[in-house]
């Protein structure tokens, strides 16, 4: 495997940083999961746009415009001779010292981009539906740590990850500090209730593949609403599912030990897969 680091394509047992870098010592970063289907690199723009306006917040400068890091995307693709993969690029402050000061890391920031297969659920729960839970631990606040920067501190998330694996689940809601649904661990939630796709309009991460179930659900004339979900109206769903980068879409057909609609993916939820697996196959960037 080659991984692309700061510029250059090593071998992966190569690609590595100091353990004076502020991404290891911190979580001081930023990064992106996205995916290639048949050389298509599925939603680029928009994987790039999100990336660099985490790095703006964070006032983290990246050294590459947008246009050179499809570039080095791509180019690390192609190294790999990858049809379908999953493509892990990570941005983080550099090598500093000891403290907390970015000021400190002087180098600037160090660019790692890595592309291989993934597989986040196995394949017969897309058929047969995933159950989940809730777990304690809630998301975190936006004016503390703001959900929708993607960043390295990814703590809140693995803790909620644990809680949902050591209660035997593959994946768990983390509701806000308000008592409302968030989203998951590692993906986005919707619900159909009334024939209305609705999903959680805060405490979430702008993920890319929720915004292209949104405007397909638009395109195909189902009605959509982003609004405050409880977890009660998740209970009384007539579907559910989750969706993201790894994920794609998977249907959910039981929550906190309620079945959702008849326990079975929903004929909705089965429809928007389908015109997602169509939209791989055309919106993105060739290779």
């Amino acid at each position: 495997m080659k991984v692309y680091l700061n510029g250059k394509l090593v071998e992966k047992e190569d690609a590595k940083v100091s353990v004076f870098d502020h991404g290891f010592l911190y979580g001081d970063g930023a990064f992106e999961g996205i995916r290639s289907y048949n050389r298509l690199v599925f939603k680029l723009k928009e994987h790039l746009d999100r990336l660099y306006e985490t790095a703006h917040t964070l006032m983290l400068e990246i050294p590459l415009t947008k246009e050179q890091m499809a570039k080095a995307i791509t180019l690390t693709l192609k190294a790999n001779n990858l049809n379908d993969a999953y493509i892990r690029v990570v941005v983080s402050r550099g090598e500093g010292d000891l403290g907390l000061d970015p000021r400190k890391c002087k180098k600037g920031a160090s660019i790692v981009i890595i592309t291989d297969k993934i597989t986040l659920y196995p394949q017969e729960l897309y058929k047969k539906g995933l159950e989940i839970i809730t777990v304690p631990t809630v998301r975190n606040l936006p004016e503390a740590l703001n959900p929708q920067l993607k960043s390295l501190n990814y703590l809140n998330n693995i803790l909620a990850k644990i809680e949902a694996r050591q209660s035997g689940f593959e994946e768990a809601i983390m509701l806000d500090a308000q008592g409302y649904v968030a989203e998951c661990t590692g993906d986005n939630i919707f619900i159909f209730r009334h024939n209305e796709l609705c999903t959680p309009m805060q405490g979430r991460l702008r993920g890319i593949t929720r915004q292209a179930v949104l405007e397909s659900a638009e395109k195909n004339k189902i009605k959509t609403k982003e609004c405050l979900i409880t977890r009660h109206e998740v209970y009384v769903a007539d579907e559910c599912f989750l969706t993201g980068t790894a994920a794609e879409i998977i249907p959910v057909v039981k929550v906190d030990g309620r079945i959702i609609g008849d326990g079975k993916p929903g004929k909705n939820t089965l429809k928007l897969l389908s015109l997602f697996k169509e939209l791989t196959k055309k919106d993105g960037l060739k290779y």
